[in-house]
Formats: C-alpha cells, structure tokens, sequence
C-alpha cells in the first residue's frame, strides 16, 4: 500500500470511528501531497477547525486545487464564527438568523450584546459591520470594519466589505485599496476582481478627463 493511500485509509477509518476526522487529521490532510487528501482535510476543518487554524487556511486559499479552495474558504468562514465560548456562538446564530429574516436593528442588538461579553471576538464586530451596511449607516460599519481588522488583519470579508463602503460614500481610490486587500488575501474572490477592474477602468476615465 502506497504512503497516500495508507494516509487515505487511515483518515476512513477515523471517519468511521469519530464520524469524521479530527482536529489534528484534518491538518496534517490539508498539508499532505494527496489532492484527495487535502480536499477532506480543508472540508473537515469547516466542522473541526479552530480560530488558530485560520493561517493554515489561508495559505490554502492559494491551493493549487480549486475545491481545496472552495472548502478553505468555507472553512474559514466556519473557524471565524467560533469564540471558544458556546453561548456567544449560540448568540452569534440567532444574530445572523434575524438577519437572514429581515431583523436588522434587533440583529443589531444581539452583536451588540456579543460586543459586550467578548470584544475580542472579531466575527462579532463583523456581523454587526454587515447589519449596519444593510441600514445604510455606512459610518458606523466602517468603525465596525476597522475593529474587526485590527483582531483578523486577514479578514477578507471585512476588507471587502470596507470597499462596499467607500463606494457608498463615493470615494473610488479608497474602495479600490481594500478591495485589492480582500484579494491580496483570498485570490478566489471573482465578484472582488470584476469590481476591482471596473473601479481602474473608471479611475482612469476620470484621470483622463481631468487632463
């Protein structure tokens, strides 16, 4: 049996046992040479994963495998919305579950509350950011934003979302520098990129017009 697929079986056979691989597992996978093995890796670190785990993630952002990407990202997602503290992940759920049906300013009230208990929590500030974007009080998400990169300077969805921002207060150059941090970070973000051409494009148009 060859090294990568003794690593295969041996991460079945944890599966079966633990009903998906461990924490450790699922590192050492993602690292492995085996694109098969990386894609369950990157897939069980969403379930497993730890916010210490996230630079490990990004890293495989730039996987050369384009579902190792997808999963890393998902993955990401998933370690970011996690305090190490059940009540304010709970607290975070139903935060985002007001949003999802509509409850802007009462989800602005439960990231607040999170705020309160755990200010180091960076996925707390983020949602609110999101929750006041969605009420257009652009100012007080871009505060947000700031808060939650000096916690997650890697935090593509913040940096994204900061050029969401500008563009909203029609300031172009500086929704065009976050925007290209967001993709300094994740390179897989297509929508970030079209609007990043479309922002140089329109940056250029004016230099011109301004000669």
């Amino acid at each position: 049996m060859s090294g990568v697929l003794a690593f295969l079986v041996a991460l079945a056979v944890v599966a079966t046992a633990e009903a998906g691989p461990g924490r450790a597992d699922a590192l050492a996978a993602l690292a492995a040479p085996d694109v098969e093995a990386r894609r369950v890796g990157a897939a069980a670190l969403a379930q497993v994963g730890e916010p210490d785990d996230a630079p490990v993630l990004v890293r495989a952002l730039r996987d050369a495998d384009a579902q190792v990407r997808r999963l890393a990202e998902r993955a990401l997602w998933a370690v970011w919305s996690r305090s190490g503290d059940a009540t304010i992940d709970h607290i975070l759920e139903i935060g985002v579950a007001q949003m999802r049906e509509g409850q802007i300013e009462a989800s602005v009230e439960t990231f607040s509350d999170i705020i309160r208990r755990r200010p180091d929590f960076a996925e707390g500030w983020n949602k609110r950011a999101t929750a006041y974007y969605l009420l257009g009080d652009w100012r007080r998400s871009a505060a947000d934003c700031d808060e939650v990169l000096k916690r997650n300077p890697q935090h593509f969805g913040a940096l994204s979302g900061y050029g969401m921002i500008w563009l909203q207060l029609d300031q172009p150059t500086r929704a065009l520098a976050r925007f290209e941090e967001a993709l300094a970070v994740n390179p897989n973000l297509d929508s970030v990129q079209e609007t990043i051409d479309a922002l140089r494009a329109l940056l250029l148009r004016q230099r011109r017009d301004a000669i």
